[in-house]
């Protein structure tokens, strides 16, 4: 194994939570975090959120740790592009694009982010590089559609190893958002309200 996955082991005891949610990197400092939504590389070419801090629930982030750990038994790691996101965001993202295929509506219950129980993520190598997909972050074409889009080859390929190992450590899919899993305990959760920057 290369350095940078030797460097990040799982961290599962001593963690800090605050109402149920930790640091991702907390658990398993491998993942890479790239938040699209902490800079303006996303659909809204503005910064929404004011960290770059990624936090789920507990037992979700354990289930992507999970998924990260067999990835790197095949040398890849997760990338997050997404994970818990504030209620006030999915109101600008819905004013933005009102499209039920692709944002959930914040007055009939938001997205599973708003619980903290859902991320959006990409397969990277061992040293955090992306590797071929079948489109970038909030493509809001049929290239996000997981049955829709034709693909390269390698692309199908990568998509079926990430999500074989999302689905076994317990998540599941969305048909329209290839990048897109949510804990399939996720009726447990209600929306939260929780402050990222605490975690800093």
């Amino acid at each position: 194994m290369s350095a940078p996955l030797e460097a990040g082991q799982p961290v599962s005891s001593g963690c800090r939570t605050i109402d149920g949610f930790v640091k991702i990197t907390d658990l398993d400092s491998s993942i890479v975090i790239d938040l699209k939504y902490a800079t303006a590389d996303n659909f809204t070419h503005q910064k929404v959120y004011p960290t770059d801090i990624a936090v789920l629930r507990l037992k979700t982030a354990q289930k992507l740790v999970k998924a990260n750990g067999l990835l790197k038994e095949k040398g890849y790691r997760i990338k997050v592009w997404d994970a818990y996101r504030p209620v006030s965001v999915q109101k600008i993202f819905w004013n933005l694009v009102p499209d039920t295929d692709f944002v959930a509506d914040p007055s009939t219950g938001g997205s599973i982010h708003n619980r903290g129980c859902a991320v959006d993520v990409t397969l990277a190598d061992r040293d955090g590089r992306d590797v071929e997909m079948p489109s970038g972050f909030d493509d809001f074409t049929e290239k996000a559609y997981r049955s829709n889009s034709p693909m390269s080859s390698e692309a199908e390929s990568n998509l079926t190893l990430l999500t074989e190992a999302m689905t076994a450590s317990g998540f599941m899919t969305l048909d329209t958002e290839w990048w897109h899993f949510e804990d399939v305990d996720r009726d447990e959760y209600e929306n939260a309200d929780v402050d990222p920057s605490l975690f800093q």
